[in-house]
């Protein structure tokens, strides 16, 4: 069985960051378990949490009141789940719904920020990531709004 440190580590999310840093994070992780059709987290509740997904598919949803939920992206094994952790007044932008049994490492947010400003190498290096990661869902929303207008 592999400790955090180790899971976080090998994935590609955390490739570059030093060893500390890796270890610090690792302080403000846990497994966590997702059955097939269980939300994750639902829009407008408090953000307090990102996931590294290590296995699964999650989607993500936006609520039409005339449509119904409309997915916007689908998340699998390497990728990131959640951004909102990061930016007042955290507070989820999305759903976000495990479409099969999904395992992630849950990383408590407000545990990162205060280490993050503690750390702001650790802080630039988390912005970076996550920035590339945002610019990712704008894009794969503004296809999905195309789509809609089809």
């Amino acid at each position: 069985m592999k400790t955090l440190d180790e899971l976080l580590h090998e994935h590609e999310f955390f490739k570059g960051f030093k060893p500390e840093h890796l270890e610090l994070m690792a302080g403000c992780a846990t497994n966590v378990i997702f059955e097939a059709g269980e939300y994750i987290f639902r829009e407008g509740e408090n953000a307090d949490v990102f996931y590294v997904i290590r296995h699964g598919h999650v989607t993500l949803e936006i609520h039409d009141p005339r449509r119904g939920p409309i997915a916007i992206d689908t998340l699998q094994e390497n990728d990131v789940l959640g951004w909102s952790w990061l930016f007042a007044p955290y507070q989820w932008h999305f759903d976000a719904k495990a479409v099969k049994l999904t395992r992630a490492v849950a990383m408590d947010g407000k545990c990162l920020r205060t280490k993050c400003e503690n750390d702001h190498t650790l802080g630039y290096l988390m912005m970076q990531r996550f920035a590339t990661v945002l610019a990712d869902r704008l894009q794969q929303t503004r296809l999905q709004v195309l789509k809609l207008y089809d």
